[in-house]
């Protein structure tokens, strides 16, 4: 009597190889999906694809590179922030200085100092990286509520100064228009959108994998323990003030690096980057997308920018002005609107956006699960049918 032995089976016959487990051909999906994300961001431009109701006009199109540029820009600049909120849990009111920082001083050195565009650049990077050590050092000798009134007490002197336009440098409230002829060419116009809109996922691509190196690094999980934690660092010998120095001063010139991008695509600074609004902002997008997360950050970044762009446009529409007052008057209210999805996502998703899949594969395993013996079982014991 034969027996199975190796990849045959009992007649002698080869065995049908085994079939792949579901599980084989997802990972390699979930391992690839950034570089494929990446190509159609990257591939853009090049669309002439309609989106109604997502976009003004096709996808290429001046128009919708700009705002596409604009969501990225502020991904970025929330996932920089994550740093210090979710991944070493220090809540900093001041976060928008460092961003208006990077983009005034660069303009300065350009209206100023007529240096070309390279040098100011990176000079304005160096003073917000500057301004983050000098300020980060000061704020941090103190802990929990008080760390964040001392950055939002900086954030307001901040604003403050700019407001009152200090020998002309600033331009008040006015803001200042970047000299366009300093600027590069292939920036400038309304025909190089998009490579001011390259520029800004540029600007995203490095933020993320600076970020996803910088967390995992051996800095990366003190800052974990940090925020778990600190004195539980400090019994293992570790000085947690180095660490979480290290933390706002690199979340400091991602932010002024943003600023940068920001001048390019607008065009010049504006006061509203430095008030301490801008900062909540983006603890608005951190805690919307997922705090703590690898991507949550950049989604919330990125939808909440859509939305507070498109719902002000919705505002205004005729759609709108035809309602009933009792309907029209909140819609007719951008913020209003934007601050209840907010709170609905919130509540039906806890932990935010980032944790959408798994409670959809949650969702989808419990019908399979609900009816089994076990889980019968277990009702019948808690005196559920």
């Amino acid at each position: 009597m034969s027996t199975v032995t190796g990849t045959h089976d009992r007649d002698g016959h080869p065995a049908a190889p085994a079939a792949p487990a579901a599980g084989s051909t997802v990972r390699p999906l979930r391992r690839w999906w950034p570089a494929a994300a990446l190509l159609l961001l990257f591939l853009a431009p090049y669309s002439a694809l309609p989106l109604p109701g997502l976009l003004d006009g096709p996808l290429g199109s001046p128009g919708s590179l700009q705002l596409l540029a604009t969501c990225l820009l502020f991904g970025a600049l929330a996932t920089g922030y994550d740093l210090l909120l979710g991944r070493t849990g220090l809540l900093s009111f001041g976060h928008a200085l460092y961003f208006a920082a990077g983009s005034y001083a660069t303009n300065m050195f350009l209206l100023e100092a007529g240096l070309p565009f390279a040098v100011s650049a990176l000079l304005g990077l160096c003073c917000g990286i500057a301004l983050a050590l000098v300020l980060g050092s000061v704020s941090l000798r103190v802990t929990g509520i008080g760390f964040s009134m001392v950055t939002l007490a900086f954030a307001q002197a901040g604003s403050i100064l700019v407001s009152r336009n200090p020998g002309g440098l600033t331009g008040g409230e006015e803001g200042r228009a970047a000299p366009a002829d300093l600027l590069p060419s292939a920036l400038v116009g309304i025909e190089h959108t998009a490579n001011l809109y390259w520029v800004a996922l540029a600007y995203l691509v490095l933020t993320l994998a600076v970020v996803h190196w910088a967390v995992r690094s051996p800095t990366g999980r003190v800052w974990e323990g940090i925020k778990e934690n600190e004195r539980r660092v400090e019994v293992l010998g570790l000085k947690p003030y180095g660490f979480k120095l290290t933390a706002f001063v690199l979340a400091g010139a991602l932010a002024a690096l943003g600023g940068l991008v920001h001048l390019l695509l607008t065009g010049g600074s504006t006061p509203q980057t430095t008030t301490s609004d801008f900062t909540l902002s983006l603890l608005v997008m951190v805690v919307l997308g997922g705090s703590g997360t690898r991507w949550g950050p950049m989604a919330g970044g990125v939808l909440y920018t859509w939305a507070d762009h498109r719902l002000g446009d919705l505002a205004g529409s005729g759609a709108v002005a035809g309602l009933p007052a009792v309907l029209r008057v909140p819609l007719s209210q951008p913020l209003f609107v934007l601050g209840v999805l907010f709170v609905a996502v919130v509540h039906l998703l806890p932990g935010g956006l980032a944790r959408l899949p798994s409670r959809l594969a949650a969702l989808r395993r419990a019908p399979a699960t609900t009816g089994t013996l076990p889980a019968r079982k277990a009702r019948k014991e808690n005196g559920r049918p």
